[in-house]
């Protein structure tokens, strides 16, 4: 190329870099975590925030996150159509108020594993009406199995936009697995998208009876229709407790259809597409 034509095509080339780099996301996401509290719920946090970063430059959304939840008030989240919360719920009323006026007035937000657990008594009661039995309907946090192990799970609504790529079933990520205090089969604002298979059966390794579930249904992912929201039970790797080593033995990541199950989940939050 001479140096003339070269001359000639370097606005044309610095145009063409401005303009990508100037390319707005399709939609931003902001993840709030603690990630202080049990090793199974930070390892599923650092990895969560290793994922979603690769995934936004896939598909054209940004990924923020932070662990500051102060930024949970309502100038802070204008900036975003998806908020999620990765591992803990806010305490503070003030944050639970903005957190519900932004979901009250269109916001999208995913939530997993920790994020809907609350038990009274306990560090993390449940003493937010709203939040664990209108919005996410479950009420208090009923039980769990153990050794966090994988389950075939069922697709329960295939017409949704987060599970319309699914199989019928498929193997989930290994996972400590909850039971709630509420039915949302009698809900009529839940969406119930995923429960426990009975091929999953038993489930759960013990060493304690209760900690293996036998029978039963067990919803693990859901919406609630009168809100852009998706809760999902996953979040909690299996770590080697037993030698004091803390090492991962497991990825919550490592399931492909558990993977398109959560990035259809927020394109479709960010999409504001219900």
């Amino acid at each position: 190329m001479s140096i003339v034509r070269f001359l000639l095509f370097l606005p044309l080339l610095f145009l063409s870099i401005s303009g990508q780099a100037q390319k707005k996301p399709s939609f931003r996401v902001i993840a709030f975590y603690t990630a202080k509290n049990d090793q199974a719920h930070i390892s599923f946090v650092h990895e969560a925030n290793r994922w979603f970063p690769k995934m936004a430059a896939q598909h054209g959304f940004q990924y923020d996150s932070t662990s500051d939840w102060t930024n949970l008030n309502a100038n802070f989240l204008s900036r975003y159509q998806v908020v999620l919360f990765l591992d803990t719920r806010p305490d503070d009323p003030a944050q639970r108020a903005a957190f519900q006026q932004y979901m009250e007035r269109g916001g999208g937000w995913m939530g997993f594993h920790f994020s809907a657990f609350a038990l009274t008594p306990s560090t993390y009661p449940q003493n937010w009406n709203w939040y664990h039995d209108t919005f996410l309907g479950s009420g208090q946090y009923g039980s769990n199995t153990w050794r966090p192990t994988s389950a075939i799970l069922r697709v329960e609504d295939p017409k949704h936009p987060a599970t319309r790529h699914l199989p019928r079933t498929f193997k989930a990520s290994p996972n400590e697995w909850y039971r709630w205090q509420n039915d949302l089969r009698k809900n009529s604002d839940i969406d119930i998208l995923l429960a426990v298979d009975s091929t999953s059966f038993p489930l759960g390794t013990g060493p304690k009876p209760h900690e293996i579930w036998h029978s039963g249904y067990y919803p693990v992912v859901w919406t609630n229709k009168r809100y852009r929201m998706l809760y999902l039970n996953m979040g909690h790797n299996d770590i080697d407790y037993e030698h004091g080593t803390n090492q991962e033995l497991s990825s919550t990541f490592s399931s492909p259809e558990q993977n398109q199950l959560i990035l259809d989940g927020l394109l479709w939050l960010g999409a504001r597409s219900h």
